[in-house]
This record gives structure tokens, sequence and C-alpha cells, in this order.
């Protein structure tokens, strides 16, 4: 299959194509399809040789299909995310335990909070805009 078109479909394109266009301007658009597929395909081999020459020996390590998108799941995802033994530390749980001792310092009786200096610094919030 070419992306997903059969060759009924591409019969029944080219013959609406042929009747919209007409017998006489037919094999001038049908020349320059051709030319504009022979440079695109001229265009990607030209790129795909420049990467390999760009990239090394490395280039030809990579398994391509494990990059696909179309291989993306996300059930699979989601149950190897919650099947994980350790969670990973993020940003957004650094912020929550700042915001849960900045919490704390608010529930103090207000002699026991002490006046910002520098050995006792402001808390900060890093997912403030």
């Amino acid at each position: 299959m070419f992306f997903g078109l059969t060759i009924e479909k591409l019969l029944l394109i080219g013959l609406v194509a042929g009747l919209l266009i007409g017998p006489e301007r037919l094999p001038r658009y049908v020349e320059s399809l051709t030319k504009v597929a022979k440079k695109a395909k001229e265009y990607v081999t030209t790129a795909k040789t420049r990467m390999k020459d760009e990239m090394g020996a490395d280039f030809d390590d990579v398994d391509w299909r494990t990059l696909d998108p179309r291989q993306y799941d996300p059930r699979r995802i989601i149950r190897e995310a919650l099947l994980d033994d350790a969670p990973v530390p993020t940003v957004r749980a650094a912020g929550a335990a700042a915001a849960v001792t900045t919490a704390a310092a608010f529930t103090k009786p207000q002699s026991a909070i002490m006046p910002f200096t520098a050995e006792n610094p402001p808390p900060f919030d890093d997912e403030a805009t």
C-alpha cells in the first residue's frame, strides 16, 4: 500500500484527474509530476547520505523501528510507570516539599517566626512565574 491508498483508489484519482485536466494537457502534467517525484527522491537520497556522513558510524547502529511513533502505546507506558519500584524525584515533587515546609512555617505562632536574614532566607518558589 502507498500511504493507505489501494490500486482502485489510485485508478479512480487518475481517472478523475484525466477528466478534469483533459487529454491535451494530461501528458504535460504527468511529465511535471514525474520530474517532481524524481527531484523529491533525489533530495531524500542526498539528505540521507549527508546525514550518514555527518553522524558517522553511529548512524548505522540506530534501530529506527524503536523510534517509530506508531509504536507508542499509552497503556503500556502507564503500566510500566505504575510497576516501577522507586519513584523518580521531579521538580514538582521538590516544589511540593518546599510548599509543605513553607506551610509549616505559617502554622508556627507569631513569636516563633524569625525575621529573614542572610542565614535564614525567605522560601523560594521554583514553580512561580
